[in-house]
């Protein structure tokens, strides 16, 4: 129980990347309130402290690391910094992803190719090789990759990211074949329009006030991330349409 009611993710040890803004930040402040030890990076040191230091007012001590999650070093020293404090882990969030201009593909350089690539793909494996082993370990675990319409049908304009969200639902898909032996669940979450920074960016003329905040669709990655989702893998969801069922 806590503050009366029944959590969900009592002593779940959880790692969220991109953590100190939108979605991340938001799953940050849910999962703690579900009962589970945060560990979360980001990119920005400010904005990561400023949520850290929202965690610590819910009376949480996580981890707050800044990381680029394209950069096998930073990646590594988060990781071990994690499993030093926690021993191991239970649920990955892999978030941190970068939008990339929204340009034609002929008018892409490589370096900015390569640096949208670097983060959403590249990225998203040496997180999740980095936390992989100590979850096989213990024969159990739940990751939550977060995927985008975009990585289920191509649209124009949308680039090397919707190339990436294509990537990482093969990733999904491939890792949860792999894993499944392990007791160990692997799934897609499209969280859909919400006003963030990265969805203002993609959409500058939108009115924001007619979309969800990023705390509005959070129920899925607390049923994914927690015990009811177990036998539950290599599935895309999409978080506007997910309706708690047990």
């Amino acid at each position: 129980m806590h503050n009366g009611r029944i959590v969900r993710l009592k002593d779940k040890r959880a790692v969220i990347t991109g953590g100190s803004k939108g979605l991340g930040r938001a799953l940050a402040l849910r999962f703690v309130d579900e009962g589970a030890r945060v560990a979360t990076c980001a990119r920005s040191v400010d904005e990561l402290n400023r949520v850290m230091i929202e965690l610590s007012v819910k009376g949480a001590h996580g981890v707050g690391l800044p990381c680029d999650i394209s950069d096998p070093d930073q990646v590594h020293q988060f990781a071990q910094k994690v499993l030093e404090e926690f021993g191991s882990v239970d649920v990955l969030i892999n978030n941190a992803s970068l939008l990339g201009p929204r340009i034609e593909i002929a008018e892409f350089t490589k370096s900015t190719w390569d640096r949208v690539i670097d983060v959403n793909v590249h990225g998203l494996f040496l997180v999740t090789k980095a936390f992989l082993h100590a979850m096989i370990k213990q024969r159990s675990g739940s990751i939550v990759n977060v995927s985008s319409s975009v990585g289920k049908v191509g649209r124009a304009y949308w680039g090397a990211y919707s190339v990436s969200k294509f990537a990482l639902e093969g990733f999904t898909q491939t890792l949860a074949d792999e894993v499944r032996q392990y007791n160990i669940r692997v799934n897609s979450v499209n969280p859909g329009a919400m006003s963030t920074e990265m969805r203002h960016a993609a959409y500058p003329t939108e009115d924001r006030s007619k979309l969800k905040s990023p705390d509005e669709v959070t129920d899925v990655f607390v049923y994914l991330a927690s015990d009811e989702s177990r036998g539950v893998t290599g599935q895309y969801f999409e978080a506007q349409k997910f309706k708690r069922t047990i």
